[in-house]
């Protein structure tokens, strides 16, 4: 394969100047892409090149793949990076770009629709040999169908949307009674999210924890893992917290997590970047839940661990270099990022507007991605998330303490942030002694 020259990114904020710092380390040219709501942002003047591809609606911009398209080929450019969210997982679009010759930076179309259907992933991976939850095959026809369904996985059980993801589309059911409420809203939410209402059932697992694994598949057939994340402080299914590695997990548990999540890329002949997520009950058994075919927010933690920058090896992977040994990657110590949003800290209702003044943390072992600064006006339009904390040191209480301290240091003012929120978790008795589940702040906070 040819190297790759050019490369324009289709996303936006932090992810992008994430993407940009990385390309032009490569000696690669960087081209970002712009809505009218985010002209002035100071990124854009770090990139290579600028295009406005439209209004500030995600529809009219960053989900306008015509105005894309036509962007990398007025920059000239030879390949598409395109982060999280957005079109990161639109089949299509990677098949718009090979079409128009663009080198997508990430996993094909054919595996994109694979594990787009969570009900469809979940029987690949059966196949593959990974455990999965207990559950319909397949999905559901109706209301009969779920409650016959219902009474071979038993209560409690969860519907969710196959489509779907960020907790929507998704109900937990607990008798029979309630079940038909719940999958008509669960159908009618996953239709108005993602424009599919298809439903799937699995057994709900009560207090699990949410442990996901980073692989890397390269065009010759080779997988690497870069070792597994805790996902599980969440609130309404969205991540606030995560680390690497998962110090729940015993040896043995993880070394079997670990070659799940291999065993299955390779399966399905997985190319790029990707994360298997999965459940942990009570007793170490874990269960195959999803799998996204992108980048995720959290790919940092993962980046401290094991040394590795992810989007140079999702851009040498995208130009036909093969993966190094698995052997000669080496996990040392432990990292945590807290998600930086523009939201107030209690009830997590979006703050927006501008910030007035920003001091950020520093020193060894701190890392903050971000597009925010002091001046800059955090708009209404798209995702809260204005920015990541990342700390590293040599144990999890060190991380702790580490992290608790840059947070201390961290001032924003103009907006309301959750920095509060993360101060008093790096102080919490059951944080520090790993003592939480998923359904923790549902608890704790009374979310």
């Amino acid at each position: 394969m040819a190297p790759i020259k050019r490369v324009l990114i289709a996303n936006r904020g932090e992810i992008a100047l994430r993407a940009i710092r990385t390309i032009q380390e490569m000696g690669k040219e960087a081209v970002a892409v712009y809505s009218s709501a985010d002209r002035d942002t100071a990124y854009l003047k770090v990139a290579d090149a600028a295009i406005c591809i439209g209004a500030a609606k995600s529809s009219e911009s960053y989900l306008n793949i015509p105005a894309i398209i036509a962007a990398a080929e007025i920059a000239d450019c030879d390949a598409v990076f395109p982060g999280y969210g957005f079109l990161s997982e639109n089949q299509h679009f990677v098949e718009i770009c090979e079409h128009h010759k663009l080198k997508f930076i990430g996993p094909g179309a054919d595996v994109m629709v694979l594990m787009a259907d969570k009900s469809q992933a979940k029987e690949v991976m059966m196949r593959a040999g990974v455990p999965v939850i207990p559950g319909s095959e397949g999905a559901i026809k109706d209301i009969a169908d779920a409650k016959e369904r219902a009474k071979v996985v038993g209560y409690p059980i969860i519907l969710k949307a196959a489509a779907g993801g960020g907790g929507r589309g998704m109900r937990v059911v607990e008798e029979e009674a309630k079940i038909e409420g719940a999958f008509l809203a669960a159908e009618s939410e996953a239709m108005t999210a993602f424009g599919d209402g298809t439903i799937y059932m699995e057994k709900f697992i009560k207090n699990p924890r949410h442990i996901e694994v980073q692989v890397l598949g390269d065009t010759h057939g080779n997988v690497l893992h870069i070792g597994e994340r805790d996902c599980s402080m969440q609130r309404r299914h969205q991540k606030l917290i995560e680390e690497s590695p998962a110090i729940v997990l015993p040896p043995h548990v993880r070394l079997a997590l670990l070659d799940s999540a291999v065993r299955a890329a390779k399966f399905i002949k997985y190319v790029g970047a990707g994360t298997f997520e999965y459940l942990l009950d009570a007793d170490n058994n874990f269960y195959f839940m999803e799998m996204n075919t992108r980048l995720q927010v959290e790919h940092t933690v993962s980046e401290m661990v094991s040394g590795l920058d992810l989007i140079e090896w999702m851009i040498r992977i995208a130009e036909g270099e093969a993966l190094p040994a698995q052997e000669s990657i080496k996990f040392k110590g432990h990292s945590i990022e807290c998600r930086i949003t523009a939201e107030d800290p209690v009830k997590f209702l979006p703050n927006p507007g501008k910030i007035t003044e920003w001091i950020a943390p520093g020193g060894l072992g701190v890392r903050i991605d971000t597009h925010a600064y002091a001046g800059y006006t955090v708009p209404s339009t798209y995702d809260s998330m204005i920015g990541k904390l990342i700390v590293y040191a040599d144990t999890r209480e060190k991380a702790i303490a580490k992290m608790h301290r840059a947070l201390s240091e961290f001032t924003i003012k103009g907006i309301r942030t959750t920095i509060p929120f993360h101060i008093d978790m790096m102080k919490n008795p059951d944080f520090v002694n790993n003592k939480f589940d998923t359904k923790y702040l549902e608890r704790y906070m009374k979310l």
